[in-house]
């Protein structure tokens, strides 16, 4: 399992399709809010906690397709398949590498594009929390999706047509958990709702899309 997060961490890095693409689409969306809503600080502050939230999972979105479109490629999915690692423990490492190389510095940049958007001093923290319990979940999310589209030429947008609809519940409390934060108000109960919900993700989604890949791969 080591071996195989190191081969992805390196893959996902080499590819051209790891924290450098999500981070720069996630930058872009954040400077082009203010041009299209107008400088008012008051309204900035309203909508940044919405803004980083659907930032980051459209950013997450962007490397999905490459999730096992590689490993098709060259072959490795069918090894995986006969493996002694279960495949389920094989996605949900495939899983970890696309969070640590796309999740993770989107969780990191957030409290400072939330300054940009003009977003209250408490809310860095709920958010930063928000997104370090939510973006795992799209992570997993998305291997689902790819899982489904595996081999699918140009799948890449069926893909988010799959995934976005099961992205719906982390993005509403993800978002809200920041906007409670930052307006002062208590945002413990959606935050442990969306803890929740990301632990069920982890806990289901690897063995539905190891599923749906043999099915798939048959």
């Amino acid at each position: 399992m080591k071996a195989l997060l190191l081969r992805d961490l390196r893959l996902a890095l080499r590819a051209g399709g790891g924290f450098g693409l999500g981070l720069a689409f996630f930058l872009i969306v954040t400077m082009l809010v203010p041009f299209s809503v107008g400088p008012e600080a008051a309204l900035l502050k309203a909508i940044a906690p919405g803004v980083l939230w659907l930032g980051a999972l459209l950013a997450c979105l962007l490397s999905l397709d490459r999730l096992l479109a590689l490993d098709l490629e060259d072959g490795s999915l069918e090894l995986l398949l006969t493996a002694p690692l279960p495949l389920e423990g094989a996605l949900a490492i495939k899983a970890l590498a696309h969070w640590l190389t796309t999740g993770l510095p989107l969780v990191l940049a957030a409290p400072f594009l939330g300054v940009m958007l003009q977003l209250a001093a408490p809310g860095h923290l709920w958010l930063l929390a928000s997104l370090a319990l939510g973006t795992p979940a799209l992570s997993v999310i998305g291997m689902f999706g790819a899982a489904l589209t595996v081999g699918i030429k140009r799948g890449g947008l069926l893909l988010s047509l799959l995934v976005l609809p099961l992205y719906i519940p982390t993005l509403i409390f993800g978002a809200e958990v920041a906007r409670r934060g930052a307006a002062g108000l208590d945002a413990s109960t959606p935050l442990l709702m969306l803890a929740g919900l990301t632990l069920a993700v982890v806990a289901l989604m690897p063995f539905a899309a190891a599923a749906v890949l043999r099915m798939g791969l048959r």
